[in-house]
C-alpha cells in the first residue's frame, strides 16, 4: 500500500505544482500586456467613459481622435484627470488650410501637434456655469485661453462652446474652431 500512495502522491505534487505554473504565467502575461498598452488599455464595462473614449464615441470628432492619436496623448487624457478639453469637431480642422492637418499628422510633425492638442486641454473641471467673462486660463501648452460671456453663451478665445459632456475623468466641450496658440 505505502508503494502505491508515494507515486500517486508525487503524481498529484506534479500535477499541481503544472497548474500554479501555468496560473502564474497567465497572470505574468496578462500584466504585462495591460503594462505595455497603459492607461488606455484597461477595459471597464461599467464606469461612464473618459474624455478619450468619448470623443472616440463621436462622429463629429474623429480627427481630433486621430490627432490625439498621432500625437501619443491617449494614455495621457486616459488617466485620472480631471482634464477639460475643448474639442473642436471635424468642421473646425476642416475650416484650416488645405493640407495643414495631413501635415500635423506626420511622425515629424508630432511636436507642433502635441503643442496645438495641449493648448485645448486644462488640467482640472471648467464648467460654462462658473466661467466668467474676461477670465482666462493657462492650458496645459504654457499659453492662456480667454473666456467671453454673450447672454447665455460661453465662448473660448472667440469660439463658442456648443456643447459640453461630462466624462469619468472631466468635461468636453465642443467647439467649432480650432484653437491656435499664440
Amino acid at each position: 500500500m505505502k508503494k502505491l500512495i508515494i507515486p500517486m502522491f508525487c503524481a498529484l505534487m506534479l500535477a499541481v505544482g503544472c497548474k500554479h505554473a501555468e496560473a502564474e504565467n497567465a497572470v505574468s502575461n496578462e500584466t504585462e500586456s495591460v503594462e505595455n498598452v497603459g492607461q488606455s488599455g484597461v477595459v471597464d464595462e461599467s464606469s461612464r467613459p473618459n474624455v478619450v473614449q468619448m470623443a472616440a464615441q463621436s462622429e463629429d470628432h474623429t480627427t481630433l481622435v486621430a490627432a490625439v492619436k498621432a500625437a501619443d496623448l491617449v494614455n495621457a487624457l486616459s488617466s485620472a484627470g480631471p482634464f477639460t478639453v475643448f474639442a473642436p469637431t471635424n468642421a473646425a480642422f476642416d475650416k484650416l488650410p488645405a493640407g495643414t492637418v495631413e501635415g500635423l499628422l506626420k511622425p515629424e510633425k508630432k511636436a507642433d501637434l502635441q503643442n496645438i492638442l495641449e493648448y485645448h486641454t486644462y488640467v482640472g473641471v471648467l464648467k460654462t456655469d462658473y466661467m466668467q467673462d474676461g477670465q482666462e486660463f493657462e492650458m496645459v501648452s504654457p499659453s492662456k485661453v480667454k473666456i467671453t460671456k454673450q447672454g447665455d453663451k460661453t465662448f473660448v478665445n472667440g469660439s463658442e462652446i456648443v456643447a459640453s459632456i461630462e466624462t469619468a475623468n472631466g468635461i468636453i466641450h465642443v467647439i467649432e474652431d480650432v484653437l491656435l496658440p499664440k
